[in-house]
């Protein structure tokens, strides 16, 4: 899926390298190259496979053969822009590529359970039924239902993910950070 880059900032923009003498880019001519689509905004690509792709938007009609360089828009998504453009260049550099920090492992393991829940309840599931398929029918049964710290969370969750599919899932494209 290619998202627009001002909806996700972990998107790299790339122009062609201006005309200035002893500046060079790289290209990605060669390169591993996946998925990619024209849209009116540019051609989107994906450069690795995995948890180590980039996302990349190539505009002003820049193409993946000529020397490229990073536009970085200075704005309140700058630091991700920043993260996404060090991940595109280790991984054109032949360094380690760290994953996509936006999410840690367990925001993932969250996120797997709030959908998890939401289907569940949409499908017309209690939720007793669903605290037992994502925590287990022991710990469920346990304790008395009522006032179990269990259903609380079984609760949280399904409210969460019904947010999540009422929009809420482009929040998790932006880093949080401390102000």
């Amino acid at each position: 899926m290619f998202w627009a880059p001002e909806i996700d900032p972990g998107s790299v923009i790339v122009t062609t390298v201006p005309p200035i003498p002893g500046l060079d880019g790289g290209s990605l001519s060669g390169r591993e190259l996946g998925d990619f689509h024209a849209g009116v905004d540019g051609l989107s690509l994906v450069y690795g496979r995995g948890p180590k792709a980039v996302r990349l938007l190539l505009v002003d009609a820049a193409l993946p053969t000529q020397p490229l360089a990073a536009l970085v828009p200075l704005g309140a998504d700058g630091l991700d822009r920043i993260e996404a453009v060090t991940r595109l260049w280790r991984a054109l550099n032949k360094r380690s590529v760290p994953p996509d920090g936006r999410l840690t492992a367990q925001q993932r393991r969250r996120l797997r359970y709030m959908l998890q829940a939401v289907d569940g309840h949409m499908n017309g599931a209690s939720y007793r039924e669903i605290a037992a398929a994502i925590y287990g029918a022991s710990r469920v049964g346990a304790a008395a239902w009522k006032t179990s710290a269990l259903r609380d969370s079984t609760i949280d969750l399904v409210k969460d993910g019904a947010a999540l599919i009422a929009g809420g899932y482009r929040k998790l494209l932006r880093s949080r950070r401390r102000t």
